[in-house]
């Protein structure tokens, strides 16, 4: 469920928010291809038509496509996937998609039902029937619900998969939508609930009351029954804000509640405001530090940033008392060591429990109050993996949690966190391929400044290491995003199974050791965390794990900016390189959509020595004339409301220009993630792995 400032929080975790704006400023003179920064103009649709039309029988004709579509559907669609819980209403609510349900069912069972081998499942609502009924294209982007009955829920629903959505009262109980009860119309938006009748909510309330970067940041209180028009203002922040302003309740099982407010004036942090009928009252806490939930009256905060005797990348908890007086002394909860980093913080009945990783493997420990503190004690989880918070509620002691391994099919656990008692295994995902003789190990580089990078490498155990071995290689490198072990499921299938060896690197600009590790390669630092990555496939070769003529690369989002500039720094490292919804115009990135609430990540072309580092790295500013480049896959969506087509367009013209060979694609729908349906989902991997194929393994049927 997510309320108003959680959803700001899940938009900043999937990196970017965009919009479907064309370019908020005047066309720079010498950019030819600012027409195509028009996303929805007939012109540029009729680009993208040619390039698809020019891209899709290379790929698709292919003799490999269909089986790697064949597969990675079935792996998409199967129906022993693990239903992943959500404890809601006293039920186990889950969002299932299969061969029936391409846009998927909300749909429930009991507690115990759940535990069944098969759990009888009772739709509460079917999106496929839903968009067919009315003609739209929904796609499921989650609930946020009234606490502490929860019953009723705001159902979030986005055309094509765009981040706006809109926000319609579901019924629990009946099943239904309210008749009369509220509906928001399409925004980037969040609620919050306050009471039956009452909402906070921030969305676009008309002109003046979004930001630069098309979110919103005016919060008003509106009531059942009242037009949006008459909402009351309770809160405003200001249009140079990055990511907007947005309500949060919070609640604990003591029935203590707590109203705030975020204003997110930079990415990565801003104000935090307690909320009561008689107005506002902001928190002295540093900017990158955020409420995260309450157990027995006391506020549990993550925090980037030192706060008093709270060390960076630590869990605090203040008195809810402290809290609502403004007068707030953190205690520490959980404090990591320098190789150790927070990934979840998750808050039960009385329970608070933190995952984090040690050396970026899994680690869990769950904390509980005293009379004079906390109490704290480690759950067993097996080495080498990753390990999550799946479920958790304050109305049960009650937690679920996801276990998961490059070659480890993931396993769902059940823990009773009141108690010392072992997680009990539930569900447990079937092999989706065969990992016989596979190895999984652990290597470090020594980078640009001699910082030691880590990665892991999964192959054959048996594969000569003379280089040969057809690699694929991926990374993340920004915004505090930690990549961890991941069960590889279709790329196990298609990739692993043919031959193929697959290495993660845990570059700078993740999270994987906590809030330093970003901040290494944050605005004009960014260097390293691309001196990083190439400092991995140098340690490849000289392993002779692989070799430049057998590795491919690819990122998405921000990742495909790092895909982006390594092809451009580094084109003899690679012989492939896939560059997904990305950035790459980093000279007009605050130009183009959301691009202005990036600043906290890239810096800014409006700062003379920001800007001249963004030239220096801009994969677009730095295409050149007669270069030998690897041909890449650039593929893109026309719904992605959050990075939007623009860069990838522009990237392809201009390789275009220069006579270089290259791919592109952009699909129709599926918003950034570019999963509108599981027949999406299939066919972009297909896509990408027929393209990996063909380059690293040859233009010949794969020989499993």
């Amino acid at each position: 469920m997510r309320s108003g400032l959680r959803w700001a929080a899940t938009i900043g975790a999937g990196l970017l928010a965009g919009s479907s704006a064309l370019a908020q400023t005047a066309p720079m003179t010498d950019d030819p291809y600012i027409w195509l920064e028009d996303k929805d103009g007939a012109k540029p649709l009729a680009w993208v038509e040619a390039e698809n039309a020019r891209t899709l029988p290379r790929l698709q004709n292919d003799p490999r496509y269909a089986g790697f579509y064949k597969e990675a559907l079935a792996i998409a669609s199967a129906e022993d996937r693990i239903p992943m819980p959500e404890q809601l209403y006293g039920r186990i609510y889950n969002f299932w998609r299969d061969a029936q349900h391409p846009r998927g069912i909300w749909r429930w069972t009991t507690e115990a039902g759940y535990a069944a081998a098969t759990p009888q499942w009772t739709t509460a609502l079917d999106i496929d029937a839903l968009g067919k009924a009315e003609g739209k294209q929904w796609v499921w982007k989650g609930s946020t619900c009234l606490q502490p009955e929860e019953r009723y829920c705001l159902v979030e629903l986005s055309e094509g998969g765009e981040d706006a959505v809109t926000l319609r009262e579901f019924d629990l109980q009946t099943g239904q939508f309210v008749n009369g009860g509220f509906d928001l119309p399409k925004s980037k938006q969040g609620a919050a609930w306050i009471d039956r009748d009452t909402l906070l909510v921030s969305r676009d309330w008309g002109q003046g009351t979004l930001t630069n970067s098309s979110y919103p940041f005016v919060v008003k209180l509106v009531k059942r029954g009242q037009p949006l028009a008459a909402a009351t203002e309770v809160f405003r922040g200001a249009p140079t804000d990055q990511l907007g302003s947005y309500a949060q309740v919070m609640t604990d099982a003591a029935g203590h509640r707590l109203v705030l407010i975020g204003r997110r004036q930079q990415f990565f942090g801003g104000d935090t405001l307690v909320w009561t009928p008689k107005g506002t009252r902001k928190l002295d806490i540093p900017g990158r530090t955020q409420p995260v939930g309450m157990v027995d009256g006391r506020v549990i905060f993550e925090t980037s940033d030192p706060w008093g005797a709270i060390p960076a990348g630590a869990v605090a908890w203040v008195p809810l008392a402290e809290v609502e007086s403004g007068r707030l002394n953190p205690r520490v909860l959980f404090a990591p060591t320098p190789r150790q980093a927070v990934q979840q913080v998750a808050t039960t009945k009385d329970r608070v429990i933190v995952t984090y990783t040690d050396n970026v493997r899994g680690r869990v420990s769950v904390l509980a109050p005293s009379a004079d503190g906390w109490s704290s004690r480690a759950v067993s989880v097996p080495e080498n993996i990753a390990v999550g918070v799946a479920s958790a509620t304050d109305r049960s002691d009650l937690a679920y949690l996801t276990i998961t391994g490059f070659v480890t099919p993931t396993t769902l656990q059940s823990i009773d966190v009141a108690t010392t008692a072992a997680p009990k295994t539930v569900k447990a995902l079937p092999a989706k391929f065969d990992a016989t003789g596979q190895v999984v190990e652990q290597f470090e580089a020594t980078s640009s400044d001699g910082t030691k990078v880590p990665y892991f490498v999964v192959h054959r155990r048996d594969r000569p290491l003379d280089g040969s071995t057809p690699t694929m290689m991926t990374a993340y490198g920004g915004f505090e995003l930690s990549r961890l072990p991941t069960y590889l499921g279709a790329t196990g299938k298609l990739w692993l199974e043919n031959g193929g060896a697959f290495v993660l690197a845990n570059i700078r600009g993740g999270g994987e050791f906590g809030p330093a590790w970003h901040d290494a390669g944050r605005k004009t630092k960014r260097q390293v965390i691309y001196d990083d990555f190439a400092a991995v496939a140098r340690d490849l070769f000289a392993r002779k794990i692989t070799s430049a003529q057998k590795l491919g690369i690819y990122g998405g989002s921000n990742g495909g900016l790092l895909m982006g500039v390594e092809m451009t720094q580094h084109p003899e490292l690679w012989k492939a390189v896939t560059i997904a919804v990305p950035l790459l115009d980093m000279v007009r990135y605050q130009q183009i959509a959301a691009g202005a609430s990036w600043e906290d990540e890239y810096g800014s072309i409006d700062k003379p020595d920001e800007a001249a580092f963004l030239r220096r790295i801009s994969p677009y500013a730095n295409l050149k004339k007669g270069a030998t480049y690897p041909e890449p896959y650039i593929w893109t969506t026309t719904k992605d409301d959050r990075v939007g087509p623009q860069h990838a367009r522009k990237f392809a013209a201009r390789m275009k220009e220069y006579g270089q060979p290259y791919l592109f694609y952009e699909d129709t729908a599926g918003g950034h993630s570019g999963d509108a349906d599981i027949e999406q989902q299939a066919r972009m991997t297909a896509l990408q792995m027929t393209y990996f194929a063909q380059k690293l393994m040859g233009t010949g049927v794969v020989n499993k």
